[in-house]
């Protein structure tokens, strides 16, 4: 492990030598991930994008890419976009990155299953706000909105997920 990985496991996370409460899947964690099982994988993971909500913060670093109404995420098997950012008008299954709510106003997107994604081995395991504290996730990692954005400032190209059990 490097200093710039983000440790996560069922009891919380670690970060820049600080420790983080957080939530992980419902289904907890798992080395045998699929979609809808609302797992969170276990493994090393790249963190390759940054996604806000310019109407609700400011960018949180200068790599984050804002988002709007018509951004979505294919979780759709039968897509040939599966796991990918696609946008409104789209005739595949989605999930609306711009919700009402402010779970997805600041998104770091991991390489899970991407950019090649072998469809049903789950989509969109992502690092964003929690409903709650500890609420569980439908597979994603979830953070306080305060913890989050101090997180999301100091992450680096380097930087990793680090899932474990």
């Amino acid at each position: 492990m490097k200093p710039l990985d983000l440790v996560v496991n069922p009891w919380g996370a670690r970060f820049m030598g600080r420790h983080f409460p957080c939530s992980i899947g419902r289904g907890g964690m798992t080395a045998a991930k699929r979609e809808g099982d609302g797992a969170t994988p276990i493994g090393t993971h790249r963190i390759v994008g940054m996604l806000y909500r310019p109407d609700r913060m400011t960018a949180p670093a200068d790599w984050a890419l804002p988002i709007g109404p018509h951004d979505l995420w294919s979780d759709d098997v039968r897509d040939p976009d599966y796991n990918l950012m696609v946008r409104a008008p789209h005739p595949f299954g989605h999930e609306r990155l711009s919700r009402p709510d402010p779970l997805y106003d600041l998104i770091l997107i991991t390489d899970w299953n991407w950019p090649d994604a072998t469809p049903g081995q789950g989509s969109a395991i992502f690092i964003h706000t929690w409903r709650k504290p500890r609420h569980p996730t439908a597979g994603c990692v979830g953070f306080s909105r305060k913890n989050l954005l101090w997180i999301a400032a100091r992450l680096r190209p380097q930087s990793r997920l680090i899932l474990r059990p």
